[in-house]
């Protein structure tokens, strides 16, 4: 194996392998080399746009920003968006395809793989090292044949193997047995060793199966890594994040679980800060006593709003919001505050049309081509509570294909380029944009906050947490317990193909 290049897979999906790739590439970087992350195919509604309006997923976006490098599309050549039970989007090189069944992407996987290696091999060539994530397990014997993310990806990058395994879910002895059992003898000659993850408690108790457990595969276990409660971005909806709750504050926040949620990543910047609790409300009785109610991104505008009706969501939020109370739609759930919604070329649905939640006077036609750009806005306030902050940028992008015709009553409080993408009400208490990570440097934020406590920002300081300095803390910091709990020197052997 030529020493460029180091696959993690795991015994099945959430076994934490994106955020171990994710402290690997901050470790390299600590150790001076330029490294990249590289995943061959997400499935995920969490996406990212980058720097040249290209789509591609969350996971490689945080292990690039560990890596500290720019994102860059060739580190995630394909990423597929469930926009039903039975269909997905999918995107290739940033750029949407077109919407495939299961068994349609099944009989398109040839032509991609060649197209992947080819991806690789072009972002090999200019780094140092290449930390690769496979996806779900390598031991889905009836997936082989159509293998594009897993031990076909590391045949064809050349790549040595670590598994890991997740005790936490229990049974990892026999999962990481089960799986080198199930691999082919070439796809288990790739595999130089394995490493148990969240592992709660002490080492000592685990040394008897451990050693029993390299008796009977004959491969190193190079580290245990204990539980890490990680606060970085999720890649997809396999989060546990929908069912808990994060901060202890006294303003709470409830983001709308919404069944085809996409891009709650926005959300990550209110997590961090002191003053707030934020939770995820699947019932009407979680919204009730909520002092902000946000509407996430969807990937299906339209089917969720029925949903989110169908659940009686609906009636809590126009409550909450005609008493006053704050609401706050980013993307398609901006689109859901408006009047109508409309779908006549059927891009996310097959329902042509629907009656929005009537708070912002607007409608929505959804177009043919998605837009797909990073934008900064500028708030453009000239009265009201957030006139203070007129003329401050918020960083961030935009993925949609929806058009906008607003009304009369539709008051503008930001815009990109000239143009309006976000409006309010007169009373201000219901805002929408489709610009992504408002939250994330804190200043919205802090004077949203400042509003809703009848205070101004600039009477109570803000002790704000932007997103950057939060997330370069947490790489250090599992870097450092990774790099703790594992055998460095061997991941270095491994990676320059020494024995």
């Amino acid at each position: 194996m030529q020493g460029k290049c180091l696959m993690i897979q795991g015994t099945a999906s959430s076994v934490g392998k994106s955020v171990l790739c994710a402290a690997l590439l901050r470790i390299l970087k600590q150790d001076g080399y330029h490294v990249a992350p590289f995943k061959a195919q997400n499935m995920a509604l969490n996406s990212f746009v980058t720097r040249d309006g290209r789509e591609m997923g969350r996971a490689q976006v945080t292990q690039a920003q560990a890596a500290g490098i720019e994102p860059d599309i060739r580190m995630n050549p394909v990423l597929l968006k469930p926009v039903g039970d039975r269909r997905s989007q999918v995107i290739v090189d940033g750029r949407v395809i077109g919407s495939m069944t299961a068994m349609e992407y099944h009989q398109y996987k040839p032509e991609l793989r060649e197209k992947i290696k080819r991806t690789y091999k072009d972002l090999e060539n200019g780094m140092d090292y290449v930390i690769i994530e496979g996806a779900g397990s390598p031991a889905e014997i009836n997936l082989r044949e159509g293998d594009i993310v897993n031990m076909s990806m590391a045949r064809a990058a050349d790549a040595p193997v670590i598994l890991v395994g997740d005790i936490n879910l229990g049974g990892v002895f026999a999962s990481l047995l089960g799986t080198i059992m199930l691999l082919t003898d070439e796809e288990r000659s790739r595999v130089k060793g394995v490493i148990i993850n969240k592992f709660r408690g002490d080492v000592k108790i685990l040394e008897p199966g451990l050693r029993m457990l390299e008796e009977r595969i004959q491969i190193p276990v190079l580290g245990v890594i204990p539980w890490m409660d990680v606060e970085l971005e999720d890649e997809d909806s396999v989060t546990e994040r929908f069912h808990r709750s994060s901060g202890k504050g006294d303003l709470d926040i409830a983001v709308v679980r919404l069944r085809h949620i996409s891009n709650f990543t926005d959300f990550q910047a209110l997590t961090l800060q002191p003053e707030v609790r934020v939770h995820y409300a699947e019932t009407p009785d979680d919204l009730e006593k909520a002092d902000i109610i946000i509407l996430p991104g969807t990937k299906n505008t339209i089917e969720d709003l029925l949903d989110l009706r169908r659940r009686g969501m609906d009636i809590p939020i126009l409550r909450h919001a005609r008493s006053g109370g704050m609401v706050i739609g980013i993307c398609g759930g901006y689109q859901m505050l408006g009047n109508r919604l409309m779908d006549p070329h059927h891009m996310e649905s097959s329902i042509p049309e629907a009656a929005g939640l009537g708070l912002l006077d607007m409608d929505v036609t959804f177009d043919t081509e998605k837009k797909t750009t990073q934008s900064t806005g500028v708030i453009c306030c000239a009265d009201g509570w957030l006139s203070s902050l007129n003329g401050q940028l918020l960083d961030g992008y935009e993925i949609h294909a929806g058009k906008n015709h607003y009304g009369s009553e539709a008051v503008p409080w930001l815009q990109i380029g000239g143009y309006t993408d976000g409006i309010c009400n007169a009373d201000m208490n219901i805002l929408g944009t489709y610009l992504h990570g408002i939250f994330d440097d804190g200043i919205f934020f802090s004077k949203l906050t400042g509003h809703i406590r009848k205070r101004s920002s600039p009477e109570k300081p803000a002790q704000v947490q932007t997103l950057d300095a939060f997330r370069e803390r947490e790489f250090d910091r599992i870097a450092d317990i990774v790099r703790a709990s594992i055998d460095m020197d061997a991941i270095y052997r491994i990676l320059q193909g020494k024995k």
